[in-house]
């Protein structure tokens, strides 16, 4: 049994649990008070005693918005009813059958949405986009509600894909709702989706030549190193961010990622550009490390390039966002590298294999190529943007990790 004296501080630096999983944490100071940690770090207080055969999870409320001694003092007070003969859990029951949303939204994350890959995401869009939400008891949000928080998104210029993501939120929370037995109907029901643009913007021969050397003049290596790899290997957000080097053989120039978006494990192939920035980072790297970014967070790895990204396309004077006009964002990155690799001839089946992209019909035909064309035709891609961008060849320049030569 793990236990602490409940404090602050002491609550503050407990870990997240693993991925799946929840880590219970009792106080040596008030008998059976214990405190529920996920692996999305919700923190939740609950008094634990068995009471009539069975044993009772008395929720007391979520830290930091309850303190510790509220919680000694709630518990407490449980344990004397306890004592008395009665059970706070099942005079409760009757008014937690009727929650308010935001507390539907802990439950969810605790039970549900912890779990999910895109939980960092919803937990964003619970507290930019549904807030007016939050305090309504379930009965009481209509479909009308969740339409006018749509149309407002719309109004302020969102893109539909963050309108179908909140949409898609609300309707996953109220699917739980009437599975866990709170609510009857889902409010979601009968409000339209938007249609997903489908977005072409890449980095153009013009901005290729400032984007360089926006990157050269960032001051932060990491940062200038993460943008130049997801620029090279048109890798995701979230496999780059937690790249390993366990993953990687510079000797073979393979980066093998072992699960990505798709379910399916990748070899990304490395070009020379791409060897050159990983070699640096490796020698400079502290010893036993294991993340290429690492990060002072419960990943360990670094979590958010946004403000770096941002920083870098301004000062190379291209627009960032997808809701500013020709804005670029991070995964036009990516999709720079698989226009380029178009632009240079490759078929689309060799660009899928690249950035595994997969559909059905593809899939067979990315089953059966090896990394050789998929190589060759990355870093024929990449020179493109070098010459486009007006650099010399790599063998010819100081390596690009060093400072970006113009020719």
């Amino acid at each position: 049994m793990n236990e602490i004296e409940f404090g602050k501080v002491a609550i503050k630096a407990l870990p997240s649990a693993e991925a799946g999983k929840r880590v219970t944490w009792y106080d040596t100071k008030t008998p059976k008070l214990a405190l529920r940690v996920t692996a999305s770090g919700f923190k939740t207080f609950y008094v634990v005693k068995r009471a009539g055969g069975e044993m009772v999870w008395l929720k007391l409320g979520t830290f930091p918005d309850m303190t510790v001694e509220q919680a000694r003092n709630g518990a407490l007070t449980a344990l004397s009813a306890f004592a008395n003969n009665e059970n706070p859990a099942e005079v409760r029951r009757p008014r937690k059958a009727k929650p308010t949303f935001a507390e539907l939204f802990t439950e969810y994350g605790e039970r549900h949405g912890s779990k999910k890959k895109s939980w960092r995401t919803d937990q964003s869009n619970f507290k930019k986009h549904l807030q007016s939400l939050a305090p309504l008891k379930l009965s009481t949000i209509k479909r009308e509600a969740v339409s006018r928080i749509l149309s407002d998104l719309e109004r302020a210029g969102y893109a539909n894909a963050t309108l179908n993501n909140v949409r898609a939120l609300v309707s996953s929370i109220f699917g739980r709702a009437i599975e866990w037995g709170y609510a009857t109907a889902n409010p979601v029901v009968g409000t339209k989706t938007r249609v997903k643009v489908k977005r072409d913007r890449f980095l153009q021969s013009d901005e290729l030549p400032r984007f360089f050397q926006a990157v050269a003049d960032e001051a932060n290596v990491t940062m200038r190193d993460y943008i130049l790899l997801a620029l090279l290997t048109g890798a995701r957000r979230a496999n780059l961010l937690a790249m390993c080097w366990p993953e990687i053989n510079l000797n073979e120039a393979v980066w093998r990622i072992p699960v990505t978006k798709n379910g399916t494990p990748q070899n990304v192939t490395l070009s020379p550009e791409a060897v050159t920035i990983l070699t640096a980072r490796k020698e400079a790297a502290e010893k036993g490390a294991v993340f290429v970014f690492p990060g002072h967070g419960a990943s360990g790895h670094m979590e958010e390039p946004k403000k770096g990204v941002i920083r870098i396309m301004e000062r190379a004077g291209i627009p960032y966002g997808r809701s500013t006009p020709n804005g670029v964002t991070l995964h036009d990155l990516r999709r720079t590298l698989g226009s380029w690799q178009a632009k240079t001839g490759a078929s689309l089946a060799i660009i899928g294999k690249s950035l595994n992209r997969q559909s059905q019909q593809a899939t067979m035909i990315y089953a059966r190529l090896d990394l050789d064309p998929v190589r060759q035709s990355v870093n024929t891609a990449t020179s493109a943007m070098m010459e486009a961008a007006g650099l010399k060849p790599v063998a010819e320049v100081t390596p690009i990790r060093e400072g970006i030569q113009h020719a």
